[in-house]
């Protein structure tokens, strides 16, 4: 992998939402590598946050507060950057928010993706995309086999129906404009989803949830203990990512590399939020307490990604199983509470990732 993500060094990489959990993990991890990275997005959405505490915006060659829904600053950033690659990361990423702002969820994830694929348009140069999107993109039968990139989209709730439709928008843009190899623009879009790592300080999310409470000493709040996913450490897709965007960039394979990639864990790392739960307290003390509400609003039960794909094309597969996700996790919130500097322990991982 440290290899083929050489292609990075020296060069200008825009992500947008940067600011984010994953946005940050991935700003980290290109500086790592010797990317000129550059960042577009709201400002951080938790206080804390993952992007404040590695103290990004001193370290970014270029930091622009701005929204994807905004095209005009959008074109101003890619015309102004120039960026060799772009990786679109900017979102609405919550299921239960989007129950509560549709439109906003719709507007921000659709429109959005149309925007950052227009201003690339624009611009004309040569660029590398690569779309993050959700493995929530399916139309969810919830009868356990996994999901191919060329299943059906759908989506329930208003975000999983966004991140549908910008599958759809993402592949009109490829086939309407940037369809042939000798295209300027190469356009990908990644499909992973349950992640998590250190940093992540959102609400309604079952880690940074977990970490809150046991540090107040409190016992874990699990409101879906028999929900199953595909568990996976920011760093699986994130390499995942960065993978996709290393082989579009060598203009080869026109038509296996510009297209969707499911990007997830082992099979055998597919569990409830129960075992999640449990497999958290072996690394830090505390208890859990069922507060399941029969009137919540609907979640999918049951994900699962078929991940082949990935391991054919671009000879990616996961790296980290189940138990070694939950411990890096944790572990990461514990060194951080007990002093260690995030940058340090973040690097730390990263590192850690690429030898394992």
């Amino acid at each position: 992998m440290t290899a083929m993500l050489d292609v990075y060094r020296n060069k200008r990489v825009l992500v947008t939402g940067h600011t984010g959990f994953k946005g940050a993990w991935l700003c980290e991890w290109l500086l790592a590598l010797g990317a000129e990275v550059h960042g577009f997005a709201l400002p951080p959405p938790t206080r804390p946050s993952l992007f404040s505490q590695l103290k990004l915006a001193k370290r970014l060659k270029s930091h622009t507060i701005g929204d994807v829904r905004d095209l005009d600053a959008l074109m101003r950033t890619m015309r102004c950057v120039k960026p060799v690659f772009v990786f679109h990361l900017a979102a609405q990423p919550l299921v239960r928010l989007s129950y509560e702002k549709p439109t906003e969820t719709f507007d921000t994830n659709v429109m959005g993706t149309v925007n950052v694929l227009e201003a690339v348009r624009l611009m004309g140069r040569k660029t590398s995309v690569v779309c993050v999107t959700t493995d929530k993109v399916y139309e969810n039968n919830e009868k356990g086999r996994p999901f191919r990139e060329t299943d059906p989209f759908g989506g329930y709730d208003p975000y999983s129906a966004s991140k549908g439709a910008c599958e759809i928008a993402i592949s009109s843009y490829r086939r309407s404009f940037f369809g042939m190899p000798d295209s300027p623009v190469w356009v990908a879009s990644a499909r992973a989803g349950n992640v998590i790592g250190g940093g992540d300080w959102a609400k309604d999310r079952i880690v940074p949830d977990a970490m809150r409470a046991l540090a107040k000493g409190e016992a874990i709040p699990v409101r879906n203990k028999i929900s199953t996913r595909p568990w996976q450490h920011v760093l699986e897709p994130l390499g995942g990512y960065l993978t996709l965007g290393a082989a579009l960039a060598k203009r080869e394979r026109f038509d296996e590399v510009c297209g969707g990639f499911n990007f997830g864990p082992d099979p055998k790392a597919n569990r409830t939020v129960k075992e999640l739960v449990e497999e958290m307290l072996k690394w830090k003390r505390g208890a859990w307490v069922d507060q399941s509400d029969p009137t919540a609003v609907h979640e999918a039960g049951l994900l699962n990604l078929d991940i082949r794909k990935a391991g054919k094309v671009l000879d990616w597969k996961p790296r980290w199983n189940f138990e070694t996700t939950v411990k890096n996790t944790v572990q990461w919130y514990v060194a951080v509470a007990n002093g260690c500097n995030p940058m340090e322990i973040t690097r730390e991982q990263i590192e850690g990732y690429c030898c394992f």
